[in-house]
């Protein structure tokens, strides 16, 4: 048995069959960890939830920021965005079913006996692992459960920008989806800059990369999210796997016992 890790497919789902096959993924022995956005702007985001659904106990998903942006077209009365390529599985029969297998989804997934947390920006280093699995949990109740509407429907926005463990409500929501799915640079306090997107070179004044402040755990970080890395963050715990797949460059995945990262030109 191998467990793999793979980037942001984002309905490539052509290239995701590709790199499987690479590696010779066997859903009987293999499991398959993904780091979010599954789907959205590439051109089949219906059989790429389909596959990944189809897999069972085969696969461990974290949400990313796409994955939930179609639980908010879903259930929380959104429209769709122009570059959006969700009609297929807004249309599709067996829509509800694949709808409710996403809401299931983690996330944050943390093995501890391998020493690795995966969620599909990143883990603030404001948080402990502890900590950040356990506001993972709270949050994944709210979307499985009857608050999920009223959470969709304000999930968009900035604010608040630093994390308060005395946050409440909505607000609190918001803010554990931002650094779960969202972060790119933060500042030492933990505020969040969230509009820029380039690679981390380009760090407003007073942030840098979430993955430049160090951590006391011994854990190792895997993430996605951040395609402009192109997998690259200069240090050895903090394991960016999306290489854009989705704009043109490359899908990889990654063996999680040996190290070895494997990529599918795309």
């Amino acid at each position: 048995m191998t467990d793999f890790a793979i980037g942001d497919i984002q309905g490539c789902y052509d290239r995701l069959l590709a790199v499987l096959d690479k590696v010779g993924f066997s859903p009987s022995r293999d499991c398959l960890w993904v780091a979010g956005d599954l789907i959205n702007r590439g051109p089949d985001s219906l059989k790429t939830l389909r596959y990944l659904e189809s897999l069972g106990g085969a696969t461990r998903v974290v949400l990313g920021n796409h994955d939930l942006h179609l639980l908010a077209v879903a259930l929380g009365g959104h429209k769709p965005r122009k570059k959006d390529t969700l009609a297929e599985i807004l249309d599709a029969p067996d829509h509800d079913r694949l709808i409710g297998w996403l809401r299931q989804q983690n996330l944050c997934l943390h093995d501890a006996k391998r020493r690795l947390f995966m969620a599909h920006a990143g883990l603030p280093h404001i948080w402990t692992v502890n900590q950040a699995n356990a506001l993972a949990r709270e949050l994944e109740a709210v979307i499985q459960g009857p608050d999920a509407e009223e959470y969709f429907t304000y999930m968009y926005g900035n604010e608040p920008e630093r994390w308060d463990d005395g946050l409440t409500g909505m607000l609190r929501w918001r803010s554990i989806t931002n650094y779960f799915t969202r972060m790119r640079f933060i500042a030492q306090d933990g505020t969040l800059e969230l509009d820029t997107k380039e690679s981390a070179g380009a760090a407003p004044g007073g942030f840098a990369p979430w993955f430049h402040f160090p951590r006391d755990e011994d854990i190792t970080v895997l993430f996605g999210h951040w395609a402009a890395l192109e997998g690259k963050t200069g240090r050895e715990r903090f394991i960016g796997l999306d290489t854009g797949c989705v704009w043109g460059g490359a899908l990889t995945i990654m063996n999680l016992d040996g190290g070895e990262r494997i990529h599918c030109d795309c």
